[in-house]
């Protein structure tokens, strides 16, 4: 390495003046700029347009001979890189990288920053080998390989010793003091389920242990915590965020609250339920920074896309979107009224409890406790001169035939339903009580949907299916697959060892014809399925998942996890 670099006699302008990268008056300019603004001479350059941040690195690597490291593809070592402090790395812009010789690479944003080195070297007792990587990657890389599990253990045991010398009096830690440990705890439980893009955290007590779950792409991450007499604290202390009760522990209680965690505003549903140990809480996670998602935006196929799109410009009708707890059902309808919002068009909502906050939409929350039911407030809605009213979801008969009138009375409706898939959609309002009648003269379509989980791109590979799984793999193909590839993910630290990063949605679209909807005048469930089976643009969910893991993009596990009951069927 340069010896120049260790003794402190480098200097940037210097370098990339050498380099050819800007000549003396773009220096002298990002000088001014970096008086002005306090940042530093790179960034400087970097912002004026000068040079690329890529290429600004490059030169640094090629001048200090020290490496360039691209961090997306790096594989990282968990221990070795926490071996360094996270407030040390996150400050100083470092991150360690591997072993090398009598020492440590460490990937650094800015390699000239030799306090940064000597700081680095003290901590680590190592001899440090600078290399050169984007401060961005390098963010990313230490969001991903810091988690907060240590922070929150140790957080546990302050917050179990406080209660003991307390003699588990509560008083105290419910108070607004932001240095309590209840309150330390729960933000830093906040911020790794925002680093980790958790859609609901779980606090369930159980006999000897209390257990931390998040919900990562659909799949619960576990944390266990020994301290279980906390578990009453964190409870009383969300039970206050959320306005319940905290006196009541026998009955279950649903509120909500607002909170920010790391420059993201999150509005956070509370669901108590008692259990054998205590009360579990789940908190559902809904970030209202993100905004709602556009239609684009939700992996559905272009041409499915486009007729879905249609069905949403008709001027009447009721449109479902169906499928199990927590498969995008909401997103997907919030997509659709973002579109259709204008000034011309007057929109109520119909919603237990309301998830996004739209402009210009009048959002109905219901209340079963004063009465303020879905069909209550769904023929209220009516007489408020609506263009589209959407039902948060249909529970009952009685929601299910206001539904379907004003679907017949001029509304475009728009609703959800707890069903497996969009064939025995229309069926299942009839099952509620709803005239076969109705049902075939409003219903225009079902879109049924599931969430799927991507392959990580960083450590996908091939992976050629069982004789078993082949067979069932062609069942649901409707032909021989001919030794087609299929991938999986390894596991690597930018999916948490999951193989997975991600989610897209797996579509089927049913739209009613005069086929279908005569069958169901008559209640012939088995005639309307054969029509359905025989529309030209329906395809189940089962062969569209197999068409994403021929296309790379999922799991054959995730295709027989949307086909279960294909494959039972087949066994």
């Amino acid at each position: 390495m340069n010896q120049d670099f260790r003794q402190g006699r480098v200097r940037l302008g210097d370098l990339l003046i050498e380099a050819g990268l800007i000549d003396d008056a773009q220096l002298q300019r990002a000088l001014q700029e970096q008086k002005r603004t306090g940042v530093k001479l790179g960034r400087a350059v970097v912002d004026l347009g000068f040079i690329s941040e890529t290429r600004l690195l490059k030169a640094l690597s090629e001048q200090l001979r020290i490496p360039f490291v691209e961090l997306p593809h790096y594989k990282f070592d968990p221990a070795l890189t926490q071996s360094l402090p996270e407030a040390v790395a996150r400050r100083f812009r470092v991150i360690v990288l591997s072993r090398q010789g009598d020492g440590l690479l460490l990937g650094m944003a800015d390699p000239l920053n030799l306090y940064a080195l000597d700081e680095a070297e003290r901590l680590l007792g190592k001899r440090v080998h600078p290399a050169v990587v984007l401060e961005a990657d390098l963010l990313a890389a230490l969001d991903r390989i810091y988690r907060r599990s240590s922070e929150i253990a140790s957080l546990a045991g302050e917050l179990d010793e406080r209660l003991e010398e307390a003699d588990f009096d509560f008083g105290g830690i419910s108070q607004d003091n932001q240095d309590a440990p209840v309150v330390r705890l729960l933000q830093t439980l906040f911020e790794d389920a925002v680093q980790m893009k958790a859609s609901d955290i779980h606090i369930e007590p159980d006999d000897k242990v209390l257990r931390l779950r998040l919900r990562i792409d659909g799949v619960l991450n576990e944390q266990l915590i020994k301290e279980t007499r906390i578990a009453s604290a964190l409870v009383m202390r969300l039970k206050i965020l959320a306005g319940l009760d905290i006196s009541e522990k026998r009955l279950p209680q649903d509120g909500r609250f607002n909170i920010r965690v790391k420059n993201r505003n999150l509005d956070v549903r509370v669901s108590t339920l008692p259990v054998q140990f205590g009360e579990s809480v789940v908190l559902r996670l809904l970030d209202q920074s993100a905004g709602v998602f556009s239609l684009d935006g939700t992996g559905m196929p272009v041409e499915m896309l486009e007729r879905f799109r249609q069905l949403l410009r008709r001027p009447h009708g009721l449109v479902l979107v169906t499928g199990p707890t927590g498969s995008g059902k909401t997103t997907t309808l919030y997509a659709g009224l973002a579109e259709l919002n204008s000034a011309e068009t007057k929109i109520i909502t119909v919603e237990d409890p309301v998830e996004y906050r739209l402009p210009r939409i009048s959002q109905v929350q219901v209340n079963p406790k004063i009465e303020l039911t879905f069909a209550r407030v769904l023929r209220a809605a009516l007489r408020q001169d609506p263009d589209i009213v959407l039902v948060g979801e249909i529970r009952d008969g009685e929601t299910a035939e206001i539904a379907l009138r004003a679907a017949l009375t001029g509304h475009l409706v728009l609703s959800t339903l707890h069903t497996n898939d969009a064939l025995t959609s229309p069926l299942r309002l009839i099952d509620m009580g709803a005239e076969p009648f109705l049902v075939a003269n409003a219903l225009n379509a079902v879109l049924a949907q599931r969430l799927v989980r991507r392959v990580c791109e960083h450590c996908r590979e091939e992976h050629a299916p069982e004789e078993r799984e082949q067979r069932w793999l062609e069942v649901i193909h409707g032909r021989p697959l001919n030794g087609r590839c299929f991938v999986r993910g390894r596991g690597c630290h930018h999916c948490h060892n999951t193989g997975y990063l991600g989610r897209i949605g797996v579509y089927e679209l049913l739209e009613v014809n005069a086929a279908m909807a005569a069958a169901l005048r008559r209640n012939d469930p088995q005639a309307f399925v054969d029509a359905a089976r025989r529309q030209p643009h329906y395809r189940p969910l089962a062969p569209v998942a197999l068409d994403y893991a021929l296309a790379g993009l999922t799991s054959v596990d995730e295709v027989f996890r949307v086909s279960a009951s294909l494959v039972e069927e087949f066994d």
